[in-house]
């Protein structure tokens, strides 16, 4: 039984890796992000319910974030086919740097969004004045997790560039 290893058989482990790292700490930093500024606009509702719905705002920039995710998990997902043409190791760490750039990002960015959404509604609640200051730091929170969308896009168009074909 001889078969030539070429390492190329576990880049596909790698890519998956990418696509499952991309999803789930994107959906980790929105689902923290949903949660805190959840509580804050749940806990300012009791103050001034009049504003709950314009409070919703960090919500749904949290919840933004899972998509980000969802985006790059699909584009390395279909990226991996070693049926239809060779996947090499460079194609999966591509894909592996691309998935943890997006996802972390996106974890950083619903954790600021979390903090800030928290603190920014109470505030608002308090001092209407702070409301476009608020949404200034959540689209700035918001931004970060974009960097790493475009980030992890760049990277993975990179896969498949190892080797000429």
């Amino acid at each position: 039984m001889s078969s030539t290893f070429t390492g190329d058989e576990t880049a596909p482990f790698f890519g998956f890796l990418g696509a499952a790292a991309a999803l789930v700490f994107s959906c980790m930093g929105a689902a923290y992000g949903t949660a805190k500024s959840g509580v804050g606009v749940a806990s300012m509702g009791v103050m001034r319910p009049e504003l709950v719905m314009k409070s919703i705002v960090p919500v749904v920039m949290a919840g933004v974030l899972g998509i980000y995710g969802l985006i790059i998990a699909v584009i390395i997902s279909t990226g991996i086919n070693p049926k239809a043409k060779p996947y090499y190791l460079f194609d999966g760490y591509a894909h592996l740097s691309s998935g943890l750039a997006c996802g972390l990002a996106g974890l950083s960015a619903g954790m600021a969004i979390g903090i800030v959404g928290d603190a920014g509604v109470r505030a608002n609640a308090q001092q209407p004045k702070l409301f476009v200051g608020m949404i200034l730091i959540l689209i700035f929170a918001e931004a970060l997790a974009l960097y790493g969308l475009i980030v992890g896009i760049i990277l993975s168009s990179r896969a498949g560039q190892s080797r000429a074909e």
